[in-house]
């Protein structure tokens, strides 16, 4: 198998300076023949980079949308106001819940998508909601949802909620679903944001599979780790053997630095524009 990933956007800017960046995550997948798009990002502007990388976005085959916030998926409704819309979409269950972010006490702002059901039925839109522990598009091509959690080191952040009868409750991320490519080498892992904790999603996903993983990429949500939890996170990538950690977006400076160290050429910053090729 081939395997091709390049960032469409993400927070940091490519080496030339040549695409735009921004606070969010979008991710283009050529599997072989199949074509996937992870994410895609605050705005549309991933569109204007896949043009410049002369990728097709015509050509895709599904799009995943691993959560319900707005760095994830707010570029949507211009990729299907720009494309011919062929996809079929693929999304957690709960993923138009209303979402929040705490910005103190009795004040929250709107956290979540820029669209709801009523546009995918209006566009004719082909989605699936994963609500099973594991999923397959493909013999290759697998999702995961309902993660175990089962550290004593990761926590949700208690500043993210969900909006419901007009109460805010606290949001369990039950909508967050993770990509995972199955290969030779061992299964490439395709994260969002992993809000329920990267180790709690990886564990979770070999206890599922039994199989090794190769590769990590994308967002780790370590922004807000302690030390004992970036500590511990390294320990487990160690453990486990995981030859290439390509992270980036909600990973942090101080996590980035710490994975540099730790693992030199094994660790990748996937910024804007950036192309990994696992074959």
């Amino acid at each position: 198998m081939d395997l091709r990933i390049t960032t469409l956007i993400e927070n940091n800017p490519d080496k030339d300076n040549l695409l735009l960046s921004e606070h969010g995550l979008s991710l283009y997948l050529e599997i072989d023949k199949i074509k996937v798009l992870f994410d895609t990002g605050k705005s549309g502007d991933f569109i204007k980079n896949a043009e410049k990388l002369k990728i097709n976005l015509n050509d895709l085959d599904y799009v995943i949308l691993s959560h319900g916030h707005y760095d994830h998926s707010g570029g949507f409704k211009s990729l299907v106001e720009n494309t011919n819309k062929s996809f079929d979409l693929i999304v957690g269950n709960g993923f138009f819940n209303k979402k929040y972010k705490l910005l103190e006490e009795d004040k929250y702002k709107f956290n979540g998508n820029s669209f709801d059901e009523k546009f995918i039925d209006k566009n004719n839109i082909s989605i699936r909601y994963v609500n099973n522990d594991l999923f397959k598009i493909t013999k290759d091509i697998i999702f995961f949802s309902n993660f175990e959690k089962n550290t004593d080191f990761e926590m949700i952040n208690k500043k993210f909620y969900i909006k419901k009868d007009n109460q805010y409750v606290k949001d369990d991320f039950l909508d967050e679903i993770v990509l995972a490519v199955k290969h030779e080498k061992g299964l490439i892992v395709v994260l969002g944001c992993s809000h329920i904790g990267v180790v709690n999603i990886l564990k979770t996903i070999i206890k599922r599979t039994n199989m090794p993983i190769y590769a990590v990429i994308g967002g780790s949500h370590l922004i807000e780790a302690d030390e004992l939890r970036l500590n511990n996170t390294i320990e487990f990538f160690k453990e486990n053997n995981i030859k290439l950690l390509a992270l980036s977006h909600c990973t942090g400076e101080n996590a980035i630095k710490k994975f540099q160290y730790e693992f030199g050429n094994n660790f990748i910053y996937n910024n804007t524009g950036n192309v990994i090729e696992i074959i």
